[in-house]
């Protein structure tokens, strides 16, 4: 599992029947910064993701990636690689909160 940013949306007409109807978003890993840990820090990397929680652009999401992807009820007989398992609220590393969703 990694956290990742929603930084926007993929849209697709034409796609294999057990696709139709799921929510793809583009989202970007995010890592503590290194120097002084109080920030996250885009990773440089994009991914297609989908959603089935309701995430929306600027959210900082739960991902899960490869086999694990295929696990949820939702996702059991999808053809995915990455799939968002949940919604974060805060993030803290050490005695410090690195991210808060009410902040932000």
């Amino acid at each position: 599992m990694f956290v990742a940013k929603v930084t926007g949306s993929l849209v697709s007409t034409q796609k294999v029947a057990s696709m139709v109807g799921y929510k793809l978003l583009i989202v970007e890993p995010y890592r503590v910064e290194p120097k002084d840990r109080t920030t996250l820090v885009t990773t440089g990397r994009t991914f297609v993701a989908v959603d089935t929680l309701g995430a929306g652009v600027g959210d900082y999401v739960l991902l899960t990636q490869g086999s694990s992807a295929r696990l949820t009820p939702e996702t059991k007989s999808l053809p995915i690689d990455a799939v968002v398992i949940g919604i974060v609220d805060t993030v803290h590393v050490d005695t410090g909160c690195v991210y808060s969703r009410e902040n932000s």
